[in-house]
């Protein structure tokens, strides 16, 4: 029997999205606001879902504070309140720090730590209105 359990974290970041060999032009046409020479920032809700069977003895697929506090130091603690482009992280060199590309480096940076269960899902929201699944493929 498998069931699904979902934790919702939040982080704050800037981000800018450029490509060096395109005109000022272009990238504007292309990323809009995330191309702002000053960086651009967001309001990031992030929606971790794992699976598996619940636990006979505790009923838990994943003790969901343990989970929280996972999403926290892997993830959360690192990219608050940084710059995605400048700041260290887990974001290679010269990887445009879209929510699409942050959803995999996120399953990349959790996956290792979960007994038990596997990753579901990875959510992203960058804005109400637009957010980024990634679920291992």
């Amino acid at each position: 029997m498998t069931v699904y359990l979902t934790r919702v974290e939040n982080f704050n970041a800037a981000h800018q999205l450029w490509v060096d060999e395109w005109s000022d032009e272009k990238n504007m046409e292309i990323f809009g606001k995330c191309a702002n020479k000053n960086f651009h920032g967001h309001n990031y809700k992030l929606v971790v879902t794992v699976k598996g069977s619940p636990d006979p003895m505790t009923g838990f697929v994943m003790n969901a504070k343990r989970l929280g506090d996972i999403i926290k130091t892997e993830i959360t603690e690192i990219l608050d309140h940084t710059n995605l482009n400048l700041d260290d992280n887990f974001l290679p060199e010269g990887i445009q720090p879209t929510s699409e590309n942050l959803v995999i480096y996120i399953w990349k940076q959790l996956a290792p730590h979960l007994n038990n269960c596997t990753l579901h899902r990875v959510r992203l929201y960058e804005t109400e209105k637009i957010y980024a699944d990634y679920m291992g493929e």
